[in-house]
């Protein structure tokens, strides 16, 4: 109660450059704020290279993907799960300067201002991100098993599209450790989004609808 009579005082008895912060989603112990919200809009929209748009229309679907990256980090924590490292995490901003920015820091930093960012924000976002494929990896991959009649089933299924994306190399044989791979990444995704539903229900979550009007 005590949290929630914060935001009953007069706005008046704040300075004009203070901005008050408010509770959007409560999960479990952790609190989601609307300042968490804008900013996976504009790290997501960054990352998308899509414009930037921090209306009330997109809040629930960040405030839903930051749901999901809590429960992700409650197992994490609870599992002992390996986290991305720092030189990892600087590696990855290395290559996505170098691809979108030609390995001009400059062009990144003009970038990550239009979306009213900072580098440190961005290397957190890629760390954690790195950090989630590791435990999709560790957590649901190693139940997967793709057999050859996996393979068959998806060679035949896309042998047109395989045909056009691979001219020369396209038989089954050539093919199979992609296909493989294919497999097991559906496989693996299908599994996590099984587990994230499951894991949600068990969560205790929580809206404050006034924070996405």
């Amino acid at each position: 109660m005590r949290l929630a009579c914060l935001f009953l005082i007069p706005v008046a008895a704040f300075p004009r450059d203070v901005v008050i912060d408010r509770i959007a989603v409560i999960v479990g112990k952790a609190v989601i704020k609307l300042s968490d919200i804008e900013r996976n809009l504009r790290l997501t929209e960054f990352l998308n290279r899509e414009p930037l748009n921090l209306s009330a229309q997109v809040r629930r679907p960040a405030a839903e993907r930051l749901i999901d990256q809590q429960v992700i980090r409650n197992e994490i924590a609870s599992g002992g799960y390996d986290r991305a490292t720092d030189a990892e995490a600087q590696a990855m901003l290395e290559r996505l300067e170098r691809d979108h920015y030609g390995s001009q820091e400059s062009r990144l930093d003009a970038a990550l201002e239009r979306y009213g960012l900072t580098e440190d924000q961005l290397r957190d976002q890629l760390r954690w991100q790195l950090t989630v494929l590791r435990f999709l990896q560790q957590r649901f991959q190693p139940g997967v098993i793709v057999s050859d009649q996996d393979v068959q089933a998806y060679y035949d299924k896309h042998r047109a599209e395989l045909e056009r994306e691979n001219p020369g190399k396209s038989t089954l044989a050539a093919l199979e450790p992609k296909i493989r791979e294919l497999v097991t990444g559906e496989d693996v995704n299908k599994d996590f989004e099984e587990w994230l539903a499951r894991a949600r229900e068990r969560t205790h979550i929580e809206y404050r609808e006034g924070a996405f009007q």
